[in-house]
């Protein structure tokens, strides 16, 4: 007697859909780390639970997470591409003859060229907004470099920020000593009475 094939779809009860979740959790880290061990690659999963609490694995040979997310963002747009694509055409070919509620094509790949160059030139449009503000904010010790009003705005609101920062970590070290000072004027109080206690 063989397995039943399971009817992929969503639970109703947030019992059981957290059981299922947490079952299934545990064989897909287990996948996970022997994918990681077998083939020596770095592997990253992140989770969410029905309950919204995180889970987050990386791999022992993994440099990190940083490292993989550096690695998948020196990616060029479309080499991602590219990979989204593929996947999403795996997905297809798992969900082809199942009877899931997954619809892989809800993640279809646009490839329209249009698209890709709008992308493209708001990349471009938002790279060249980046080293204005960088060029600014380097320059905010000269006045003398400053063009127009904008420039002037922007440094000003930087400064502002920076010495809203600096009082609000002023303030937490002034608490701080205040709490060591009491704590210190408490301790030489006890010690003092103790002293005093055995003098007599």
């Amino acid at each position: 007697m063989g397995r039943k094939k399971l009817k992929i779809q969503r639970l109703e009860d947030l019992k059981a859909r957290q059981a299922k979740y947490s079952k299934r959790k545990i064989g897909i880290l287990k996948k996970a780390k022997e994918l990681n061990i077998l083939c020596e690659v770095d592997v990253a999963l992140l989770f969410s639970s029905p309950s919204g609490r995180p889970t987050l694995f990386v791999g022992k040979n993994s440099k990190g997470l940083s490292s993989i997310l550096k690695r998948l963002s020196n990616l060029s747009f479309e080499e991602r591409e590219e990979r989204r694509a593929y996947t999403i055409e795996m997905l297809k070919k798992i969900y082809e003859n199942s009877e899931s509620e997954f619809d892989p094509l809800s993640l279809s790949y646009d490839t329209n060229a249009d698209t890709l160059k709008l992308y493209k030139d708001e990349l471009q449009e938002l790279k060249h907004i980046l080293v204005e503000k960088s060029k600014i904010l380097r320059d905010w010790r000269n006045p003398n470099n400053v063009e127009d009003i904008n420039q002037i705005k922007m440094m000003e609101d930087h400064l502002i920020a920076s010495l809203d920062g600096l009082r609000s970590r002023k303030n937490q070290f002034t608490i701080e000593q205040q709490i060591k000072e009491r704590e210190s004027e408490v301790e030489l109080s006890i010690s003092m009475k103790l002293f005093m206690h055995f003098q007599l």
